[in-house]
Formats: C-alpha cells, sequence, structure tokens
C-alpha cells in the first residue's frame, strides 16, 4: 500500500507539479486549495505525511500547523512545512513553524521537486532512491 500525502497548495502550477512528481514517486496524494479544506482533509484523511504552504487563503498554515498538531489523531502526522516565505521574516517564520510541530521548513525556490521527496522519504522512514553520481 502506498503513502498517502496531503498537499495544501493554492498556486495551480504548484500544485501540478508537486503532485505529478509525488504521484510519479509512487506516492497517492490528494490536494487541498486552502488552509481550511486542508485543515478538513487531514483531519478526515489522517494522511501519512502534509505539505504545507503557508500563505493560504482562508487559513494560513502557521494556523493549520498548530490545529493539526492540537487535535490527538493528527498531531504524529509529520508536516513539512513549502513556502516561498523568505528575506527577513524567513528566520523567524521557520522558528514559528518549527516550534509549532513542523519536521521540516522548506523555501520553495531553493528545494527542486527531487528533493523536497528526498525529505519527505526522509520524514516517512524510507529509504530515498539512490542517486547514481557520473564520473
Amino acid at each position: 500500500m502506498s503513502q498517502h500525502i496531503l498537499l495544501i497548495e493554492d498556486d495551480p502550477m504548484l500544485t501540478e507539479l508537486y503532485q505529478t512528481k509525488l504521484e510519479m514517486d509512487g506516492f497517492d496524494v490528494t490536494v487541498a486549495t486552502d488552509g481550511e479544506d486542508g485543515l478538513a482533509q487531514a483531519k478526515k484523511l489522517k494522511p501519512d505525511l502534509i505539505l504545507l504552504d503557508i500563505m493560504l487563503p482562508k487559513l494560513n498554515g502557521f494556523d493549520v500547523l498548530k490545529s493539526v498538531k492540537q487535535f490527538q489523531p493528527t498531531a504524529t502526522i509529520p508536516v513539512i512545512v513549502l513556502t516561498n516565505l523568505g528575506g527577513e521574516k524567513a528566520d523567524s517564520d521557520k522558528k514559528l513553524a518549527l516550534s509549532l510541530g513542523a519536521s521540516e521548513f522548506l523555501v520553495k525556490t531553493f528545494h527542486l521537486p527531487d528533493d523536497i521527496v528526498g525529505k519527505i522519504k526522509s520524514a516517512l522512514g524510507t529509504r530515498p532512491a539512490k542517486k547514481t553520481v557520473s564520473r
């Protein structure tokens, strides 16, 4: 049985990119495009991992993260925060996300989809595929 990822992302292009990449890597993916729907899906589906954007309509990612971690049935689900937030606020946003229980805080522009899949596999305790090194 493949592992289930809940992708909470409001950008249609990024949603399609991440969903396609994750499905190609053998994951089942459910998509939510706003924070309220994402929180509802997390509570209903109890996925193996949540990939969470911060800047979301209706309910921001910090509030989703806080609610997921405070709700007993979802409290142990690993949450990887994937955001475009950067610059001066990046350090405080990262500290906040980690203090709320995120297992990783990744800035989208610094990580290719392959890197993100590697982080997901690591968080789930599965080994990422070995990369071949050409010489």
